[in-house]
């Protein structure tokens, strides 16, 4: 298997998408920041700083659409949507945080979906972090993906 961000001459560069079609992608990633249950009631509402959830979605929506200026070889892509879900889990303890973005193009959505979850696990804990600086953020990964040309995946 070849990498397909390396040359033959070992080069990193950005894939010439330029002749593969345009379809329908989506991409779902997930991340877990793991807390004490009195620092999960702080995100819950009653944080200093505010809304904890709602600034981290604000946040990871806008890392999603920056991804291209992050990751070195990402193309830009124009989004069609991109939503987060952050839930409160009292068994982790803590947050599950889920990214899902859409666009039609010729490239997929992985990285922003990743990005996404990932920018907003670091925001949450650096909202929190004044009251407990032991938080994880744990299991960022790619849960499903649809269209282009290597097809659907589904995380076991």
């Amino acid at each position: 298997m070849s990498l397909t961000h390396f040359d033959k001459q070992g080069q990193a560069h950005m894939v010439d998408v330029s002749e593969k079609p345009s379809s329908s992608r989506t991409a779902i990633a997930e991340g877990l920041v793991i807390m004490r249950p009195d620092t999960l009631a702080l995100a819950q509402g009653g944080a200093a700083k505010g809304d904890v959830m709602g600034v981290a979605r604000l946040a990871g929506i806008m890392a999603a659409k920056r991804t291209a200026d992050l990751i070195p070889l990402c193309h830009p892509l124009p989004l069609s949507k991109v939503a987060l879900d952050l839930v409160p889990d009292a068994t982790l303890p803590g947050i599950r945080i889920t990214a899902t973005v859409r666009t039609t193009g010729q490239t997929g959505v992985e990285m922003e979906a990743l990005t996404a979850v990932s920018v907003a696990c670091l925001t949450v804990y650096d909202m929190l972090k004044a009251a407990e600086k032991s938080m994880r953020i744990e299991g960022i990964r790619l849960l499903q993906k649809s269209g282009g040309k290597s097809g659907d995946y589904n995380a076991k």
